[in-house]
C-alpha cells in the first residue's frame, strides 16, 4: 500500500508564507496536489510564496481526479472536494485540510485527515523543528485561524510545549 498526503491549498499557502513549505515533503511519505488546488493557488497574487513554489515545480501535481458523489453532497470548495475524492480513491492516503467542514466530511467518510497544525506537530516529534509553538505563532500571523485553547492543549499533550 502506498502512503501519502493529498494537499489542500491552505497548508501550502500558509507554510510557504512563513518559509516552512519544506515540512510537507520532509514529514510526508509522498505528497500530491490535485488540479483544483493547483489552479486555486496559481490564481492567487503573483508574489504569493505558495504560487511561486508551485510555478517553479514544487510538489507532485496529480492528474485528473474522479469526484466521488459522497463528497459532492457536502458542498465543499473545488479544492477540498478534489482532495477528499483523491484520499478516498488512494488507499492509505491522508487528506491535509484545515477547513472545518471538509475535516468533518473526511471523518464521516473514513478518510484520514490532519491539518497544518498536525503537520507542524509531526515535524516537531520527528525532530525537524525545535519549536512547534514558534511556527504556530508564525502561521497565525500569516492568516491561519487556530483556536487558542485547542492549540494550548495540543501543544502540551503532543509535544510538551507551552503556548
Amino acid at each position: 500500500m502506498n502512503e501519502g498526503w493529498v494537499l489542500n491549498a491552505s497548508p501550502i499557502i500558509t507554510l510557504a508564507k512563513i518559509g516552512h513549505l519544506d515540512l510537507l515533503v520532509r514529514v510526508a511519505p509522498d505528497i500530491g496536489i490535485p488540479q483544483a488546488v493547483f489552479r486555486e493557488i496559481t490564481a492567487g497574487p503573483e508574489n504569493d510564496p505558495g504560487r511561486l513554489a508551485l510555478e517553479s515545480g514544487w510538489g507532485k501535481r496529480l492528474g485528473r481526479s474522479r469526484i466521488h458523489p459522497e463528497v459532492l453532497g457536502w458542498s465543499l470548495g473545488a479544492g477540498e472536494t478534489e482532495v477528499l475524492s483523491v484520499a478516498l480513491e488512494k488507499s492509505g492516503w491522508t487528506a491535509i485540510v484545515d477547513d472545518a467542514t471538509a475535516r468533518t466530511c473526511a471523518r464521516s467518510l473514513g478518510v484520514p485527515v490532519i491539518g497544518t497544525l498536525g503537520v507542524v506537530l509531526r515535524a516537531k516529534r520527528q525532530g525537524l523543528v525545535t519549536s512547534a509553538s514558534k511556527i504556530i505563532r508564525e502561521l497565525r500571523y500569516a492568516g491561519l485561524y487556530l483556536d487558542d485553547q485547542f492549540v494550548r492543549a495540543v501543544l502540551k499533550q503532543v509535544v510538551g510545549e507551552d503556548w
